[in-house]
Protein backbone atom coordinates (compact mmCIF):
# COMPACT_ATOMS: atom_id res chain seq x y z
CA UNK A 1 0.00 0.00 0.00
CA UNK A 2 1.26 3.50 -0.66
CA UNK A 3 -1.73 4.69 2.06
CA UNK A 4 -3.77 4.03 4.52
CA UNK A 5 -7.01 5.76 5.67
CA UNK A 6 -7.66 6.75 8.82
CA UNK A 7 -10.67 6.66 11.19
CA UNK A 8 -12.35 10.15 10.44
CA UNK A 9 -14.02 11.63 13.20
CA UNK A 10 -16.63 13.25 11.52
CA UNK A 11 -18.47 12.68 8.21
CA UNK A 12 -20.33 15.77 8.12
CA UNK A 13 -18.67 19.23 7.04
CA UNK A 14 -19.59 20.90 10.42
CA UNK A 15 -18.32 18.43 12.70
CA UNK A 16 -15.51 17.54 10.81
CA UNK A 17 -14.84 21.30 11.23
CA UNK A 18 -15.94 21.26 15.21
CA UNK A 19 -13.55 18.69 15.27
CA UNK A 20 -10.97 20.38 14.65
CA UNK A 21 -11.55 23.68 16.67
CA UNK A 22 -12.30 21.40 19.16
CA UNK A 23 -8.77 19.51 18.90
CA UNK A 24 -6.44 22.78 18.09
CA UNK A 25 -8.08 24.60 21.23
CA UNK A 26 -6.41 21.14 23.69
CA UNK A 27 -3.25 21.03 21.22
CA UNK A 28 -2.78 24.70 22.08
CA UNK A 29 -3.33 24.08 25.76
CA UNK A 30 -1.13 20.93 25.83
CA UNK A 31 1.69 23.55 23.94
CA UNK A 32 1.16 26.45 26.71
CA UNK A 33 1.02 24.04 29.57
CA UNK A 34 4.18 22.15 28.90
CA UNK A 35 6.08 25.10 27.13
CA UNK A 36 5.78 27.15 30.39
CA UNK A 37 6.61 24.28 32.54
CA UNK A 38 9.60 24.02 30.23
CA UNK A 39 10.92 27.63 30.18
CA UNK A 40 10.32 27.61 34.12
CA UNK A 41 12.63 24.87 35.04
CA UNK A 42 15.04 25.66 32.44
CA UNK A 43 15.78 29.27 33.29
CA UNK A 44 14.82 29.38 37.13
CA UNK A 45 17.70 27.89 38.78
CA UNK A 46 16.28 27.17 42.07
CA UNK A 47 13.87 24.89 40.09
CA UNK A 48 17.45 22.72 38.89
CA UNK A 49 16.72 19.89 41.37
CA UNK A 50 16.19 16.17 40.23
CA UNK A 51 12.21 16.27 40.48
CA UNK A 52 11.84 19.33 38.04
CA UNK A 53 14.83 18.00 35.68
CA UNK A 54 12.86 14.82 34.96
CA UNK A 55 9.56 16.64 35.50
CA UNK A 56 11.08 18.73 32.25
CA UNK A 57 11.64 15.30 30.58
CA UNK A 58 8.54 14.69 31.01
CA UNK A 59 7.02 17.79 29.38
CA UNK A 60 9.14 17.38 26.68
CA UNK A 61 7.62 13.94 25.56
CA UNK A 62 4.06 15.64 26.42
CA UNK A 63 4.40 17.57 23.44
CA UNK A 64 6.07 15.06 21.18
CA UNK A 65 3.64 12.71 22.14
CA UNK A 66 0.63 15.00 21.08
CA UNK A 67 2.03 16.69 18.09
CA UNK A 68 2.91 13.33 16.86
CA UNK A 69 -1.05 12.57 16.68
CA UNK A 70 -3.32 15.34 17.05
CA UNK A 71 -1.79 17.77 14.06
CA UNK A 72 -2.43 14.94 11.28
CA UNK A 73 -5.59 14.51 12.53
CA UNK A 74 -6.92 18.38 12.35
CA UNK A 75 -5.17 18.32 9.24
CA UNK A 76 -7.31 15.17 7.54
CA UNK A 77 -10.14 17.07 8.91
CA UNK A 78 -9.68 20.50 7.39
CA UNK A 79 -9.14 18.54 3.85
CA UNK A 80 -11.53 16.27 4.23
CA UNK A 81 -9.68 13.21 3.79
CA UNK A 82 -8.39 10.29 5.62
CA UNK A 83 -5.42 9.49 4.00
CA UNK A 84 -1.60 8.90 5.71
CA UNK A 85 1.13 8.23 2.89
CA UNK A 86 2.82 4.72 4.45
CA UNK A 87 6.52 6.53 5.59
CA UNK A 88 3.91 9.07 7.41
CA UNK A 89 2.08 6.53 9.07
CA UNK A 90 5.51 4.65 10.05
CA UNK A 91 6.89 7.81 11.33
CA UNK A 92 4.13 8.55 13.50
CA UNK A 93 3.93 4.88 14.88
CA UNK A 94 7.81 5.05 15.51
CA UNK A 95 7.50 8.34 17.40
CA UNK A 96 4.49 7.69 19.17
CA UNK A 97 5.56 4.12 20.69
CA UNK A 98 9.15 5.85 21.50
CA UNK A 99 7.39 8.79 23.74
CA UNK A 100 4.82 6.61 24.73
CA UNK A 101 7.85 3.97 25.67
CA UNK A 102 10.32 6.56 27.15
CA UNK A 103 7.72 8.55 29.43
CA UNK A 104 6.55 4.86 31.13
CA UNK A 105 10.43 4.93 31.91
CA UNK A 106 10.87 8.56 33.08
CA UNK A 107 7.44 8.04 35.51
CA UNK A 108 9.17 4.89 36.81
CA UNK A 109 12.30 6.85 37.54
CA UNK A 110 10.31 9.97 38.71
CA UNK A 111 8.70 7.03 41.54
CA UNK A 112 12.26 6.35 42.64
CA UNK A 113 13.11 9.70 42.92
CA UNK A 114 9.92 10.53 45.37
CA UNK A 115 10.99 7.01 47.32
CA UNK A 116 14.82 8.08 48.31
CA UNK A 117 13.59 11.91 48.82
CA UNK A 118 11.08 10.61 51.20
CA UNK A 119 12.61 7.45 52.76
CA UNK A 120 16.23 8.36 52.49
CA UNK A 121 15.83 11.97 52.66
CA UNK A 122 19.94 11.84 54.36
CA UNK A 123 21.27 10.30 51.23
CA UNK A 124 19.21 12.09 48.72
CA UNK A 125 21.95 14.40 47.18
CA UNK A 126 24.46 11.28 47.23
CA UNK A 127 22.06 9.16 45.63
CA UNK A 128 20.28 11.47 43.00
CA UNK A 129 23.60 13.76 41.71
CA UNK A 130 23.52 15.51 38.46
CA UNK A 131 25.17 12.39 37.01
CA UNK A 132 22.85 10.11 38.56
CA UNK A 133 19.98 11.71 37.20
CA UNK A 134 21.61 12.77 33.44
CA UNK A 135 22.65 8.71 33.04
CA UNK A 136 18.99 7.58 34.56
CA UNK A 137 17.30 9.99 32.07
CA UNK A 138 19.40 8.94 28.89
CA UNK A 139 18.40 4.84 29.99
CA UNK A 140 15.07 5.96 29.88
CA UNK A 141 15.27 7.21 26.50
CA UNK A 142 17.66 4.94 24.76
CA UNK A 143 15.81 2.38 26.12
CA UNK A 144 12.20 3.42 24.57
CA UNK A 145 14.23 4.13 21.14
CA UNK A 146 15.70 0.89 21.32
CA UNK A 147 12.41 -0.89 22.16
CA UNK A 148 10.54 1.02 19.46
CA UNK A 149 12.67 0.27 16.92
CA UNK A 150 12.53 -3.14 16.85
CA UNK A 151 9.00 -3.11 17.52
CA UNK A 152 8.07 -0.58 14.17
CA UNK A 153 10.91 -2.42 11.60
CA UNK A 154 9.01 -5.76 12.89
CA UNK A 155 5.56 -4.23 12.21
CA UNK A 156 6.07 -3.05 9.14
CA UNK A 157 8.49 -5.63 7.58
CA UNK A 158 5.15 -7.69 7.85
CA UNK A 159 3.21 -8.51 4.88
CA UNK A 160 -0.14 -6.89 4.93
CA UNK A 161 -3.83 -8.16 3.30
CA UNK A 162 -6.74 -7.02 5.22
CA UNK A 163 -6.81 -3.52 3.57
CA UNK A 164 -5.27 -0.41 4.54
CA UNK A 165 -8.28 0.86 6.47
CA UNK A 166 -6.99 1.99 10.56
CA UNK A 167 -9.17 1.75 12.91
CA UNK A 168 -8.44 4.74 14.77
CA UNK A 169 -7.31 8.39 13.84
CA UNK A 170 -3.85 7.68 13.81
CA UNK A 171 -1.12 4.53 13.36
CA UNK A 172 -0.35 2.20 16.20
CA UNK A 173 0.99 -0.96 15.94
CA UNK A 174 -2.00 -2.91 17.13
CA UNK A 175 -3.96 -1.29 14.25
CA UNK A 176 -1.46 -2.17 12.11
CA UNK A 177 -0.98 -5.57 12.97
CA UNK A 178 -4.84 -6.37 12.41
CA UNK A 179 -4.27 -5.60 8.50
CA UNK A 180 -1.15 -8.56 8.71
CA UNK A 181 -2.09 -11.54 6.93
CA UNK A 182 -2.35 -14.49 9.93
CA UNK A 183 -0.15 -15.87 11.84
CA UNK A 184 2.53 -13.90 10.08
CA UNK A 185 3.85 -11.74 13.06
CA UNK A 186 5.49 -14.71 15.53
CA UNK A 187 8.40 -12.17 16.27
CA UNK A 188 6.71 -9.20 16.89
CA UNK A 189 4.02 -11.02 19.30
CA UNK A 190 7.21 -12.11 21.34
CA UNK A 191 8.42 -8.81 21.31
CA UNK A 192 4.65 -7.43 22.71
CA UNK A 193 4.94 -10.11 25.39
CA UNK A 194 8.90 -9.28 26.43
CA UNK A 195 7.14 -5.40 26.31
CA UNK A 196 4.69 -6.46 28.37
CA UNK A 197 6.51 -8.45 30.70
CA UNK A 198 8.98 -4.73 31.27
CA UNK A 199 5.92 -2.69 31.73
CA UNK A 200 4.42 -4.90 34.47
CA UNK A 201 8.26 -4.91 36.26
CA UNK A 202 7.72 -0.96 36.13
CA UNK A 203 4.65 -1.05 37.43
CA UNK A 204 5.27 -3.73 40.68
CA UNK A 205 8.32 -0.91 40.95
CA UNK A 206 5.98 1.86 41.43
CA UNK A 207 3.88 0.12 43.69
CA UNK A 208 6.19 -0.97 45.45
CA UNK A 209 7.95 2.67 45.79
CA UNK A 210 4.66 3.76 46.97
CA UNK A 211 4.05 1.56 49.38
CA UNK A 212 7.23 2.34 51.07
CA UNK A 213 6.79 6.10 50.68
CA UNK A 214 2.95 5.89 52.88
CA UNK A 215 4.54 3.24 55.10
CA UNK A 216 7.25 6.49 55.98
CA UNK A 217 5.13 9.26 55.44
CA UNK A 218 2.16 7.91 58.23
CA UNK A 219 4.65 7.21 60.81
CA UNK A 220 5.72 11.45 60.53
CA UNK A 221 4.32 12.41 63.95
CA UNK A 222 3.51 16.41 62.56
CA UNK A 223 0.63 17.01 60.45
CA UNK A 224 2.69 19.30 58.82
CA UNK A 225 5.34 17.19 57.92
CA UNK A 226 2.94 14.40 56.28
CA UNK A 227 1.36 17.01 54.33
CA UNK A 228 4.20 18.05 52.73
CA UNK A 229 5.48 14.81 52.32
CA UNK A 230 1.93 13.85 50.46
CA UNK A 231 2.02 17.51 48.39
CA UNK A 232 5.39 15.87 47.38
CA UNK A 233 4.15 12.72 45.72
CA UNK A 234 0.26 13.20 45.39
CA UNK A 235 1.19 15.01 41.32
CA UNK A 236 3.47 12.53 40.64
CA UNK A 237 0.91 9.69 41.53
CA UNK A 238 -1.96 10.85 39.95
CA UNK A 239 -0.09 11.76 36.47
CA UNK A 240 1.27 7.87 36.88
CA UNK A 241 -2.62 6.71 37.85
CA UNK A 242 -3.70 8.63 34.84
CA UNK A 243 -1.28 7.25 32.36
CA UNK A 244 -1.33 3.99 33.48
CA UNK A 245 -5.01 3.58 33.41
CA UNK A 246 -5.93 4.68 30.61
CA UNK A 247 -3.33 2.46 28.61
CA UNK A 248 -4.22 -0.67 30.15
CA UNK A 249 -7.85 0.28 29.45
CA UNK A 250 -6.64 0.69 25.97
CA UNK A 251 -5.28 -2.60 25.90
CA UNK A 252 -7.24 -4.62 27.72
CA UNK A 253 -10.61 -3.71 27.52
CA UNK A 254 -12.81 -6.79 26.03
CA UNK A 255 -13.46 -7.46 22.21
CA UNK A 256 -17.29 -7.85 23.22
CA UNK A 257 -17.47 -3.86 24.10
CA UNK A 258 -15.43 -2.45 21.57
CA UNK A 259 -17.34 -0.23 18.77
CA UNK A 260 -15.08 2.35 16.69
CA UNK A 261 -16.90 5.34 18.86
CA UNK A 262 -15.90 3.43 21.97
CA UNK A 263 -12.05 2.65 20.24
CA UNK A 264 -12.07 6.54 19.48
CA UNK A 265 -13.34 8.25 22.82
CA UNK A 266 -10.78 5.37 24.67
CA UNK A 267 -7.57 6.10 21.88
CA UNK A 268 -8.49 10.30 22.82
CA UNK A 269 -8.02 9.60 26.65
CA UNK A 270 -4.93 7.81 26.55
CA UNK A 271 -3.01 9.22 23.82
CA UNK A 272 -4.46 13.42 23.84
CA UNK A 273 -5.79 13.78 27.61
CA UNK A 274 -2.23 12.83 29.69
CA UNK A 275 -0.39 15.43 27.59
CA UNK A 276 -2.55 17.88 28.14
CA UNK A 277 -3.34 17.37 31.57
CA UNK A 278 -0.36 16.66 32.61
CA UNK A 279 0.32 20.05 33.18
CA UNK A 280 -2.28 20.98 35.41
CA UNK A 281 -1.71 18.43 37.73
CA UNK A 282 1.98 19.34 38.92
CA UNK A 283 1.16 23.22 38.77
CA UNK A 284 -2.16 23.03 40.57
CA UNK A 285 -0.72 23.21 43.83
CA UNK A 286 3.16 23.74 43.55
CA UNK A 287 4.37 26.89 45.09
CA UNK A 288 8.09 26.94 43.72
CA UNK A 289 6.58 26.49 40.13
CA UNK A 290 3.95 28.89 40.38
CA UNK A 291 6.31 31.48 41.82
CA UNK A 292 8.77 30.45 38.67
CA UNK A 293 6.76 31.04 36.47
CA UNK A 294 5.77 34.38 37.84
Amino acid sequence: FNEFLLLAFADTRQLQLLHFWLFLGIYLAALLGNGLIITAVACDHRLHTPMYFFLLNLSLLDLGTISTTVPKSMANSLSNTRAISYWECAAQVFHFTFLLATEYSVLTVMAYDRYVAICKPLHYGTIMSSRACVKMAATAWASGFLNTLLHTANTFSIPLCQGNVVEQFFCEIPQILKLSCSDAYPWEFGLLVVSACLSFGCFIFIVLSYVQIFTVVLRIPSEQGRHKAFSMCLPHLAVVSLFISTGFFACLKPPSISSPLLDLVVSVLYAVLPPTVNPLIYSMRNKELKDALK
